[in-house]
């Protein structure tokens, strides 16, 4: 391991890389994870708005519950598509990978924009659309590791927390993304228009996305770490077996991790809040355009919060940029419904602002923190992994469970109360591990990546 200053460009191998190819890097990560996240959650955003009329309308009430449970059913498929995206991962390299997760996803996201309706086709309707949400859950499973390794395996050492946001600043740029257009598109085709063909805009854009996105990706360099290993031959044949059979409960606690945050970032990208502020019967019947805006708008102060913790976990550790992020998070869940339930868009915006300052903050060195956790001939496998799980746990049915609570208390208190509990969960799970920032990351160093970053659990023989 080079000893050299962390300006001076070395990667994780020793290996000089040049500025150029650094800004490469970064500028491919954002713009990949951007448009995959944008594809992921611009169905969530017409779950909330709209899909519930048109694609499960025959269920009435329960139109809306049903529209999120397919948010959620997705998440159950990506746990599958980061064990295929880690295996091949692992053996084949983190490019290729990246490069048929942004097509699968795109494809997906494509034809959901041009499909029949239920008054169209009928029951074929909600079918072929869960079946394509899945497609984009397997693509979403594989995407993230990916670009995480990218980024954070050609990082220099004390710079791995700034690298590693920049895929991480895709989750809150496809928000933003996504929410303006919808936004946008409920200002050019308002009401009915909007219903008719309106939503359907958003997920065509999606082919320009893509094609900008594998023009991007496809000119960025293999991570070193994995070329180092492939040289050396010493890629694993079975990563995912050795994974779960050294580090089962690595992924598990690190999955905990994950779906503290995930499980509050999806009241705005799962769609929750947005149904809730507009749905016409509900207790707020806010206009659809000013709520979309308030939601972009907090994506900026996530973004922001995003890449403030990836660099501050440079400098005072993931463990501790996470702990202060739990406390701020915590808060924002607290404050979230008080200002939303005022009805006033500003004050919308306020509670959503803040929420997402504790989102960053546990979220913006989580790449970092990943790659830290495991052996290099495994890595691919063990994030991606960890993510999905997490993931599940956490997000993929937040929206749902939310729906579900106030339909049984009629009130979002029970809400908090949950959102205040998957906090806790993230906090404790956080504790548990050792912070390890700044470890070797390249194959000369498995042994020390092996040893078990988990307080009082001896390292796996």
């Amino acid at each position: 391991m080079s000893t050299s200053p962390p300006d001076a460009g070395f990667t994780p191998t020793g290996t000089i890389a040049s500025p150029v190819d650094r800004r490469r890097v970064v500028f491919a990560t954002v713009v990949g994870t951007t448009v995959e996240w944008y594809d992921f959650f611009i169905y969530a955003t017409a779950v909330g708005l709209v899909f519930g009329q048109l694609f499960f309308a025959p269920l009435g009430a329960n139109s809306v519950l049903v529209g999120f449970a397919t948010v959620g059913i997705s998440f159950l498929f990506r746990p599958l598509g980061a064990f295929l995206a880690g295996h091949f991962g692992d053996k084949y390299g983190r490019k290729v990978v990246l490069m048929w997760t942004l097509i699968l996803m795109g494809a997906a996201t494509a034809l959901i924009g041009v499909l029949p309706t239920y008054e169209a086709i009928g029951i074929a309707a909600p079918i072929l659309l869960v079946l394509l949400r899945i497609l984009q859950g397997l693509s979403a499973g594989g995407e993230w590791g990916g670009a995480v390794l990218m980024a954070v395996e050609h990082a220099p050492k004390k710079r791995r927390g700034a690298f590693g946001a920049s895929p991480q600043i895709g989750v809150p740029l496809g928000l933003l993304l996504a929410s303006g257009v919808m936004a946008l598109m409920a200002t050019i085709a308002p009401g009915d228009a909007f219903l008719k063909w309106g939503w359907r805009v958003p997920f065509l854009l999606s082919v320009v996305l893509i094609l900008v996105g594998w023009y991007v990706r496809r000119r960025v360099e293999e991570s070193p770490v994995f070329t180092e290993l492939a040289e050396r031959k010493e890629k694993a044949k079975t990563p995912i077996v050795q994974l779960f059979a050294k580090h089962g409960l690595l992924v598990f606690i690190a999955a905990l991790v994950f779906a503290g945050n995930n499980a509050v970032g999806y009241m705005t990208t799962g769609g929750y809040i947005q149904n809730y502020s507009t749905n016409p019967e509900g207790p707020l019947a806010l206009d659809r355009t000013p709520v979309l805006w308030a939601v972009a708008g907090s994506a900026v102060t996530w973004l922001l919060s995003t890449l403030a913790a990836g660099f501050l976990s440079d400098r005072i550790g993931r463990r501790t940029t996470y702990i202060i992020g739990w406390i701020l998070q915590l808060a924002g869940v607290f404050l979230l419904f008080p200002l939303v339930n005022t009805g006033d868009i500003g004050l919308l915006f306020l509670g959503l602002a803040v929420l997402t300052i504790g989102l960053g903050f546990t979220y913006g060195p989580q790449a970092a923190l990943y790659s830290e956790l495991f052996p290099a001939s495994i890595r691919f496998s063990g994030v991606s992994i960890s993510y999905a799980i997490g993931a599940i746990l956490g997000g993929a049915f937040a929206p749902t469970i939310a729906t579900w609570l106030v339909q049984q208390t009629g009130t979002t208190t029970s809400v908090t109360w949950y959102l205040a509990g998957m906090t806790v969960i993230g906090l404790i799970a956080t504790l548990l591990l050792r912070d390890r920032s700044g470890i070797p990351l390249g194959p000369d160093h498995e042994a020390e990546q092996a040893a078990s970053p988990i307080y009082g659990v001896k390292s796996p023989a």
